[in-house]
């Protein structure tokens, strides 16, 4: 196999192996056996490993010194040390990206929120879901980007990736009602407009609130699962 062809491998790898995870397919404290992670990716040891391995550094896996790797545990104890860290951070970024972001920056949040606000006529669950998922980031991710700080962003990104088992939860239960999809439409709209009127402080109190609204219903559910 040529060299250059095992990162192509391992991106692959952690990407198969991380969605997995966050859909549950591979569950929290399950054993990841090489064995069986080569039979359903049909990825060889190498490619896997570096996977797992990237994985760790997210703490969605964990490694058990000469027992391989498992899936990192969940709890409502990280669940909320997770959102409350994301939702202080979320909210001292988009002061910045008041202070500092200009009329394009503006333009994109609008942008962002009216190509998210059309996602209704979607159909299909599955489609609904993974649309309705990828284009709430790509809101988010305009209002952060102008806080024009690349060490904030790669922070707000790590703790985006561990909260995305969490955010799973959240997502089947939101995606799917139509009650939850027009509180988060008037959410976003309300967001939208104080960013605009560039109210830092209110601006990053209501983001911080918006960001804390998955924790009552993600903590319902998880303990619903262990009991």
């Amino acid at each position: 196999m040529p060299v250059s062809s095992r990162p192509n491998l391992a991106i692959s790898a952690y990407q198969q192996i991380k969605q997995d995870i966050i859909r549950g397919v591979h569950t929290p404290g399950e054993k990841l056996l090489m064995s069986r992670l080569k039979t359903r990716y049909e990825l060889g040891t190498g490619p896997l490993r570096e996977a797992l391995s990237q994985l760790v550094g997210e703490r969605l896996v964990t490694a058990v010194s000469q027992r391989g790797y498992r899936v990192a545990p969940m709890s409502v104890k990280e669940l909320k040390d997770i959102y409350d860290a994301r939702a202080n951070l979320e909210g001292l970024v988009l002061e910045l990206a008041i202070a500092r972001g200009d009329d394009d920056w503006e333009a994109d949040i609008i942008a962002k929120a009216h190509t998210l606000n059309k996602v209704i006529e979607i159909n299909g669950p599955e489609q609904m879901l993974d649309v309705w998922d990828a284009r709430h980031q790509s809101f988010h991710t305009a209002i952060a980007a102008g806080c024009r700080s690349p060490h904030l962003l790669q922070a707000r990104e790590s703790l985006f990736n561990q909260a995305e088992r969490y955010r799973h939860l959240w997502l089947c239960q939101t995606v799917f009602s139509p009650q939850a999809l027009e509180a988060k439409r008037h959410e976003h709209d309300e967001l939208v407009e104080v960013i605009l009127s560039r109210d830092a402080k209110g601006a990053g109190e209501l983001v911080r609130a918006h960001l804390m609204t998955p924790v009552p219903l993600i903590t319902a559910l998880l303990e619903s699962q262990a009991g």
